[in-house]
């Protein structure tokens, strides 16, 4: 399941999306909420002697996401894209059409990133690794499953991420948008953290190796932004679980592959939570 572990973390190659990070005004709360939705245990990275905190979620020992306060009032979850040099990487994204939002700036010995803004306004950063890797758990209850880009032409707007990281894309049909794939990821993933993955997805469409998310038109009053799918065991005790928390149930769907529940946290930021379906 793509997991690392202390002594065969795991990595992840140029362009791969590898962590995320929930930027909400009152991180404590949010690390309660959280912490009683998914299983999380938090601490705070940053020295007691830094006036600042970011907060690190673990399951099972394993970094998940992270929690870091935000003054406007607003709430959102953020994707990172990992990245082998954030400096030379923000003017090849500028002269894309992309804009530069904060950065880039040292996260003490963790890395180095930057915030950009794409070309339809979505929001990312990048994460240039050191100490800190990513996420180490992923597509297991109470993990990070993927994220996927809402935007409003996707044919046209994955333009820009092409550029910028190389990706393949694959129409996936008028109702599944696009998958998105950075070739190579699954042959890197059968050669660390899951040696099992090609037996596993024998029945996935070919290439699903390499995929590490998607992209899909805007509904309703949406603007673009990346939009985050958590795994969860059970999607109606999920939901409900969420909604006697504080969250609001959004909408929810039945899919071929996944029962899932879009929901609305109680600061506002919105997210998915799916539940694995095996196909009759």
């Amino acid at each position: 399941m793509a997991s690392g572990t202390p002594d065969n973390p795991h990595t992840y190659p140029q362009g791969v999306t590898c962590w995320i990070d929930l930027q909400v005004p009152d991180a404590a709360a949010a690390a309660a909420f959280y912490g009683a939705l998914m299983g999380w245990e938090t601490h705070d990275a940053l020295p007691p002697d830094v006036p600042a905190t970011y907060l690190i979620a673990t399951l099972d020992g394993q970094d998940v996401a992270a929690i870091e306060p935000r003054a406007d009032g607003s709430a959102s979850w953020m994707t990172y894209v990992a990245v082998d040099d954030v400096d030379a990487t923000v003017p090849r994204a500028v002269d894309a059409g992309g804009e530069l939002v904060d950065g880039p700036h040292d996260a003490g010995p963790g890395g180095r990133w930057a915030e950009l803004r794409d070309p339809r306004g979505a929001v990312f950063r990048l994460w240039q690794a050191r100490a800190r890797l990513g996420s180490q758990v992923n597509n297991v209850p109470g993990s990070w499953n993927f994220s996927d880009l809402h935007t409003s032409d996707v044919g046209h707007d994955l333009d820009f991420y092409r550029t910028v990281f190389g990706w393949e894309v694959e129409d996936m049909g008028p109702d599944a948008g696009a998958m998105i794939k950075v070739p190579g990821y699954g042959d890197h993933l059968e050669s660390t953290v899951d040696p099992d993955i090609r037996t596993r997805q024998a029945g996935a469409p070919e290439g699903f190796a390499d995929a590490i998310g998607g992209a899909t038109g805007l509904e309703g009053d949406e603007q673009p932004h990346w939009h985050l799918t958590f795994s969860v065991a059970d999607r109606d005790a999920a939901a409900q679980l969420a909604e006697s928390l504080g969250a609001t149930v959004v909408a929810t769907h039945d899919g071929t592959w996944a029962a899932t529940v879009r929901i609305r946290d109680p600061w506002g930021a919105e997210l998915t939570l799916s539940q694995f379906t095996m196909p009759d």
